[in-house]
Formats: structure tokens, sequence, C-alpha cells
């Protein structure tokens, strides 16, 4: 009888702690349900806003408080991944269709100070007059100085047929005067030039800039077109260099303008697998047989990578130039109401012969939120069509390669300086016509005009080898050793003094050719800038040379020891 209560404490124990484990097991269990956790950050991040607006000292900005939030959480993530507000819906469709309503001319600023850069052929700019350096006092009565490209380039966009106000000083004649121009549809064309290339004028060179809507048609065009002006084609070179990439679906159709009907291009794999999806060429080829090569380099990504590959799995080409930028990554847009939207990543593709191209593992960063290579050894072997062999995971690797020549320092400094923007100005008031881009080159007189033009302009600067002096001598004063070895560093620092006019002699054909591209954009705007770049390009001559040489083509498309 005695222990009876003692029973009935004991069952309480029981009870309490069973109803405390089931507590505990409850709670773990909706800790470890990614819903409970989405719905209850959610709810913190909704409470935390409510405080901010109702009881912060000052009053908050809701939309660009939520942008700023929204933005760091995407910044853990890759770079692909981003809000797009409905303020930037606009530059979000330039980059997909090409297309915008304004004046049609690039913006340049030299201190605070606003002029025009490019000028795009049968603008509304073009048409009013504007050339490459006036300088935009106001535009509807509202003064520029000081503020940025940005900020200027949205006083000048605008629905089509609509009209702007400004106030202009004419580069050549430094007369200012007011000119009302009427926005219109500016569509940047993806494909800016094309053109039969060679000794014997027997080779169509296209240059593709961006993946945007209908540019595959625009590059069987243009094909068409320079085959029907020489029927007896002998190869055909496809530029993507510094091409950023866009339409998936455009890559595609691309690919098929070289490769038949019902060819594997692209296969796509995310978490959900209706995502996942396999693109085939959809038509009968424009041309599966001439001699095709493929121009890249390390800024060729996305769809252009997605083109270069397929074209190298399925053996159907030769690629030429440098590693390309490594996208392996697709993106797709979620509407998020009030005309918000969310680009982001859903899945990998995959070329024919099976491999990812992604070059950067955002998925494992470093403990400093860093993100690194693939390593090597996680990078996979495949085989093309043929048996060749290609790797995954660092862009698609050319079967010739060529560097491409590093930028000196006397000539990024020229450029960031505007000297050869105004160099080419002052150029163009002088000579009314020059000889045809593809053609147009200085003299050497020229050049030597162009350096005596600079003898009172600032265009000094340091080599990596004096930074890293100065860099040296700060490690040197921060552990007080500096001054006993100050002689040694001045002398040193007399020593790596350089001489700007040997610079601009020892760098002359770099410089001269980025002054001679300034120049033709002046008569021939951005078609006539490629014309005249190509006459000094290695890809491009490499990709000549070899299709003269079939049997060195040949060769390249079979495995090794074949």
């Amino acid at each position: 009888m005695q222990l009876l209560p003692k029973l009935k404490r004991y069952k309480g124990f029981i009870a309490g702690t069973l109803l405390t484990s089931t507590a505990f097991l409850f709670i773990k269990a909706r800790t470890n349900d990614p819903y409970f956790e989405i719905s209850k950050n959610l709810d913190i991040y909704t409470t935390l806003f409510k405080e901010l607006n109702t009881f912060y000292v000052d009053p908050i900005e809701p939309g660009k408080l939520v942008k700023t939030g929204v933005d760091a959480m995407l910044n853990d993530l890759d770079p692909y991944t981003n809000y797009i507000t409905e303020s930037d819906i606009e530059e979000y469709e330039f980059m997909t269709t090409g297309k915008y309503g304004g004046i049609g001319a690039s913006m340049r600023k030299k201190g605070e100070d606003i002029y025009i850069g490019d000028v795009y052929e049968n603008s509304p700019s073009q048409k009013a007059g504007l050339h490459p350096g006036d300088q935009i006092e106001s535009i509807d009565n509202q003064l520029v100085h000081g503020k940025t490209v940005e900020e200027l380039s949205m006083l000048l966009k605008g629905s089509p047929g609509t009209q702007i106000k400004m106030k202009v000083k004419d580069a050549f004649t430094h007369a200012v005067s007011d000119k009302m121009i009427t926005r219109g549809e500016i569509e940047i064309s993806s494909v800016p030039y094309y053109s039969l290339i060679g000794p014997q004028n027997n080779i169509a060179y296209v240059r593709l800039t961006q993946f945007t809507q209908g540019c595959a048609r625009q590059v069987k065009d243009a094909y068409d077109s320079l085959q029907k002006a020489q029927p007896a084609l002998k190869g055909l070179v496809l530029d993507l260099r510094n091409n950023p990439g866009g339409l998936l679906d455009e890559a595609v159709n691309l690919c098929n303008v070289f490769i038949d009907k019902g060819q594997l291009v692209v296969s796509t794999k995310g978490k959900i697998p209706e995502m996942d999806h396999e693109y085939k060429t959809p038509t009968t080829a424009w041309n599966k047989d001439l001699p095709l090569t493929v121009l890249v380099n390390h800024s060729s990504a996305s769809s252009s990578e997605i083109v270069a590959g397929t074209i190298q799995d399925l053996d159907r080409g030769v690629v030429i130039g440098e590693r390309s930028y490594g996208k392996g990554l697709v993106q797709n847009i979620r509407q998020l109401g009030f005309n918000a939207r969310l680009k982001l990543t859903i899945a990998r593709y995959y070329t024919p012969s099976g491999r990812c191209i992604q070059a950067i593992d955002y998925a494992h960063r470093n403990p400093d939120g860093s993100v690194g290579n693939v390593p090597d050894s996680l990078k996979k072997t495949y085989k093309t069509k043929g048996g060749r062999t290609v790797r995954s995971g660092g862009g698609v690797e050319p079967e010739i390669v060529v560097k491409e020549d590093p930028m000196s320092s006397i000539a990024v400094t020229l450029y960031t300086k505007n000297y050869l923007f105004d160099y080419a100005t002052e150029y163009a008031s002088k000579h009314p016509t020059i000889a045809p881009a593809a053609q147009f080159l200085l003299t050497d007189a020229e050049y030597n005009q162009f350096v005596k033009w600079l003898d009172n302009k600032d265009y000094s600067y340091k080599s990596e080898t004096e930074n890293g002096l100065d860099s040296l001598a700060k490690l040197a004063t921060k552990d007080n050793a500096y001054e006993s070895a100050k002689s040694e560093f001045d002398a040193l620092r007399t020593k790596l003094a350089h001489d700007k006019k040997q610079d601009l002699q020892k760098h002359k054909e770099q410089v001269k050719h980025m002054l001679e591209n300034e120049i033709a954009s002046r008569y021939y705007f951005l078609r006539g800038r490629i014309a005249q770049g190509l006459q000094y390009d290695k890809e491009l001559d490499k990709a000549l040379a070899l299709i003269a040489t079939p049997t060195e083509y040949q060769k390249l498309l079979k495995p090794a020891g074949k």
C-alpha cells in the first residue's frame, strides 16, 4: 500500500519524460524540415522588416532595402542568379532582344563631363548630326555636368517617337547648339560584320557578338549572302570572340546552320527532373560539309561555348584561339509579381560528348566565401564523335591555341585617359575621308604626329615592377628596415624609371593598331572597327592558313595517331 504513492509519482515522472521527449522529437523533426525552416525564416524576415519600418529613427526606402537584402542573399549563390526589379526590366530585355528605345549612341565620361562615344549607324543620333567627341551640356534643360554615364543613359532612353532636347558642343567647330532628337527603336545587330576574306576572297567570315532572338537566322542569312557573291566558297569562319552568350535556343539554331537535322546539341540537368531536356537540331543544315573554323577567347561564354563545344564534339570544325570562359550553367526567368523577376540558375548543360564545361565550382566555397576553379582531379575525359579526347570542367580548349598579346601599360594608360579617343576626334576633324576600313592604316609619319601631340599630355604610369617595389618599401617601413636600405631603394627606382617616349616606340605596333581602330570607327562605325582590326588578327590568320591546307584541317579532326 505504501508503494502506491511512489508508483503514482513514478508514473507522473514517466509521463512527463515521454511528453518532453515527444516535444523534443517534434521540434527536432520540424527543425530538419526544410519547409519549416523556410516558413520560420520568412516570418522572421517579415517581422524584422515591419519593426524597421515602424521604429527606425529615419525614413527608409522599402524597395531599396529589400533589393539590398535580396542581392546579399543571392551573392551566396552564383553571379548569374539575379533579382530584376521593374526598373531593370528594360535593360534585361535589351540583353535578350538587342532592342531598346533611345537615341543610338554610347556615352564616355572625361572628368566631370560627358561626351558622345560611339554613334550607331542609321540611328537618331547620326541623323541629328551627332558624332563622337561632342560634349553633352544639358538634356531637357537639365545640366549633366557631374552625372554618371548610367544616370545619363536613363535620361536618354525612352519610348520610340518621344522627343528629347540636347544642348551639345560640337567636337569639330566647338559651337554650342540645341538639337531636338526623336527617340527610335534602337536594334543592335548581333551580326555587325560579315565579309569574304582570304587571298582569293573565297572564305566566308561572320562575327556574332551576342545570342539574342533571331541571331542564328542573321548568321545564316549572312553566310547565304556571301555564298551568292562567291559560289566557290572554300571555307567558313565563325567569330565568337568576346561573345558573352545569351539564349540557349539560339545556340541550338546556330549549330543547325552547320549540323544536320536530328543531332544532339546540348542537354540540361537540374534539381527538378521536369527541367531536364535534350535539344536537337530541328531542320536541315545550311551547309554541313564546308571546312569550318570557330574563333573563341577567354570572354567567349555560355551559348558561345555550347556552339564551340558542339562543333568540337561532333568533329564538325576546328576551334581556334584561347580556352573559353567556362560557363556551363543555364538560367531561367521566374515572375515574382509587380513586374519583378528572378533570373536563376536551374541546370547545368552538357555538350554531345557528355561533358560539362563549367570552370568555377560555386557549390563549394572556401571559408572566406571565395570560390575556386574545378580541381584537375575532378575533371573527366570524354570522346568526340570521331574518338578524340576532350575534357570537362574548364571551358572549351581549342585545337589550335593562339594566345592574345597582353596589353602594355602604355596602351592601357592611353586608352583610359582618353588620349586615343581625343586624337581620333582631332584626326577626323582634319580628314574628311579615309581609305576603306579593311585597308586603313596609319603611316609611320602619322604615328609620329600622334607621339608629338602627346608631348604636353600626362600619361605617366607605374610598371608592375615599380608597383612591386612600392609594396616592398611599405613592408620594409613596417619592419623598421626602410631607412637603412633607403639608398638601395632609391637607386632601384632610378634604374626602373622608364622613358615614356621609349615605351611609345617599344609598343608602337600595339598603340598604333588601337589608334587606327578608333579612327576607323569614326567613319565606318562598329563594322569599320571590326573590318579594320582583321588586318592584324593572329587567330584569323591561323584560320585562313588552316582552311588553305585541307590535309592539316582533316588531321586535327582525327584522334591522335590516326
